[in-house]
């Protein structure tokens, strides 16, 4: 059993419903445990809490022998909870364990389908999280909690709060685009009464709203970028919700995710077979003709390799690659002189037409799935990587290909503005699209084609140039500090 082995450091209590290993659907998952590592490096006590997928052993963890009740309303849940660790840290994670809630495969579904009882699951876990503390006798300075599922703890943290009592909290949102809306007539499964429902800040447009209680009631809120943080207040991108997010526009930092380079580093990768620095990206070539070799495609490197790796869903770009029409953008691409390689999951359509593009089109590779080692070389092999994606909250993708040398052709949205700079003459690490378009995406890569073809040294340049930058979660963790230092100073007054 954890003991709090720390003073004069901040205690924070993370709560989500994703951290690697354990439990990933997407970047929140590798967010959540990088944040935790580097805060335990820099001397904080930082533990976890999250369910106790079915996929997630029992006989390797911990268990507390007494059960961990959660009451909520009338009803009570009889849990327990399960103690593990983080790889390489004393980053503790409390894993709450319910088998009816939590026991089965998939986070918040399977098949593109969500789970009916996801209002209902995620709410057990943010009320337990109000408890465990006492539970355990560690009370957290901070309870930090991760967009939707977890966003009703700070609303309960208030509904609790005497004085300075209840620990401060803190909402960070990864994606404004899932906030969580419920019918009405389901408020009782939160544990509130209609009495509390207009100032619980839940009801959004006739609808429960999980993001927007947390918004309106955590003591500061925070997401993975400056550029996203601005553009979530306009009407753009803020999901309607940019009007709640303006109003607390004083409580509102962007903060950029790190790169944990210790995974994602091209001299160490055990995951290629050649390693090589910005002085060796030469080497390069090697990976790209290990890569054309392992798909199947033409070893050459004077065709252009264009990679991607992402979710296959709209946000990312993928109407506009795959329609209208049957792939007309993808197979626009894949007629030109390049080729394309895509490693994603995601909408079952797009999977299904990526498929059948690649069977007719020999130089597209579509590899349905998810293949960590394949997400290496891919960044490792290819020679522009391409992300048109139609908002952004931080991307880490890009982040990986300027360490790899791979030239990120991005929509010029949220992190993805934040990280690159368009190629000049006087330099730049890569192409910046205005929007998410067919002709700006084609125009993109017009660019990079007319790049590869024609200055073969100013390619090596932007190379060398990505590869020094650095997005390191060490001085993200400085700017959290600050965040935590002003959500306590506010804990009294939201």
């Amino acid at each position: 059993m954890a003991q709090s082995r720390k003073k004069n450091h901040y205690r924070i209590l993370m709560v989500t419903t994703e951290a690697v290993p354990f439990a990933k659907s997407g970047g929140l998952a590798d967010a959540v445990t990088a944040l935790a590592q580097e805060l335990d490096r820099a001397g904080h006590d930082v533990r976890l809490l999250m369910p106790r997928y079915y996929g997630i052993r029992r006989d390797q963890l911990f268990r507390f022998p007494s059960p961990f009740r959660v009451q909520i309303a009338e009803e009570r849940y009889e849990t327990a909870i399960y103690e593990g660790r983080l790889p390489d840290s004393e980053v503790v994670v409390y894993f709450l364990d319910h088998e009816e809630l939590y026991g089965r495969d998939g986070i918040y579904g399977v098949e593109g389908e969500a789970f009916d009882d996801n209002l209902r699951r995620f709410t057990v876990l943010s009320h337990a999280a109000l408890t465990l503390g006492s539970r355990l006798g560690w009370e957290p300075d901070i309870i930090h909690s991760h967009d939707w599922p977890t966003a009703l703890v700070p609303m309960l943290a208030r509904r609790k709060r005497i004085g300075a009592a209840q620990p401060a909290t803190v909402l960070t949102i990864h994606n404004l685009g899932y906030q969580g809306n419920y019918p009405v007539g389901m408020l009782p499964e939160t544990g509130l009464s209609w009495n509390e429902l207009s100032e619980s800040g839940l009801l959004h447009h006739d609808e429960l709203n999980m993001l927007k209680a947390g918004i309106l009631n955590a003591d500061m809120v925070t997401t993975v970028s400056p550029n996203y943080a601005a553009e979530i207040q306009t009407p753009l991108h803020g999901f309607s919700l940019d009007r709640v997010l303006a109003s607390r526009s004083d409580r509102l930092v962007g903060i950029l995710n790190g790169v944990d380079y210790s995974l994602w580093n091209p001299e160490l990768d055990h995951h290629l077979d050649v390693n090589y620095t910005a002085e060796t990206v030469t080497l390069k070539e090697r990976s790209k003709s290990a890569l054309q070799t392992e798909l199947g495609l033409e070893v050459s490197n004077t065709l252009p390799l264009i990679g991607i790796v992402s979710r296959l869903v709209p946000q990312k770009g993928f109407e506009e690659l795959l329609a209208p029409g049957y792939g007309a953008l993808l197979v626009a691409l894949a007629e030109m002189s390049i080729q394309v390689v895509v490693l994603g999951t995601g909408d079952p359509d797009y999977e299904y037409q990526l498929r059948r593009l690649a069977d007719r089109l020999p130089n597209l590779k579509a590899i349905i799935g998810f293949d960590d080692g394949l997400a290496h070389r891919i960044e490792a092999g290819a020679d522009f990587f391409l992300m048109p994606s139609r908002y952004e909250p931080c991307g880490l993708n890009q982040l990986y290909s300027l360490r790899y040398g791979t030239i990120p052709i991005v929509t010029r949205t949220g992190g993805l503005a934040d990280t690159v700079q368009d190629i000049t003459p006087e330099g730049g690490t890569g192409i910046l699209l205005d929007h998410a378009c067919p002709n700006e995406i084609i125009k993109g890569i017009l660019r990079a084609v007319t790049m590869w073809t024609e200055s073969p040294n100013q390619i090596a340049a932007v190379r060398r140039a990505g590869m020094k930058e650095r997005y390191a979660w060490e001085s993200a963790v400085g700017h959290y500090l600050e965040v935590y230092a002003k959500a306590i100073s506010y804990r009294v007054s939201v």
